[in-house]
């Protein structure tokens, strides 16, 4: 499988109303990338695939650097999920491992 196709399967993984951080997911595939390389590819990915899971390590939506408007549809998408973002921060208690 190739790696880029790997990291989707991962994404897809990631349970509904939890999050995981970018440099997480870059450790857990089988060939280590850098949480800016995950960053890249989700830049671009299959409507299955559900992006809005994937936060910074802190907690915080780093998604508002690329479009302000994507960091609010992020927020939202998180909240239908039942995880609590307050002041663009994930708390904790809704991060999973992958």
């Amino acid at each position: 499988m190739e790696l880029r196709e790997e990291f989707f399967e991962l994404v897809r993984a990631i349970p509904r109303g939890r999050v995981t951080n970018y440099g997480a997911l870059g450790a857990s595939l089988s060939r280590r990338v850098s949480g800016v390389v995950v960053g890249g590819w989700l830049n671009n990915v299959p409507d299955d695939v559900p992006w809005w899971r994937v936060v910074g390590r802190d907690g915080r939506l780093p998604i508002w650097k690329r479009d302000h408007s994507l960091e609010s549809l992020q927020a939202a998408k998180l909240a239908d999920e039942g995880v609590v973002v307050i002041d663009g921060v994930v708390e904790a208690r809704f991060f999973v491992e992958v």
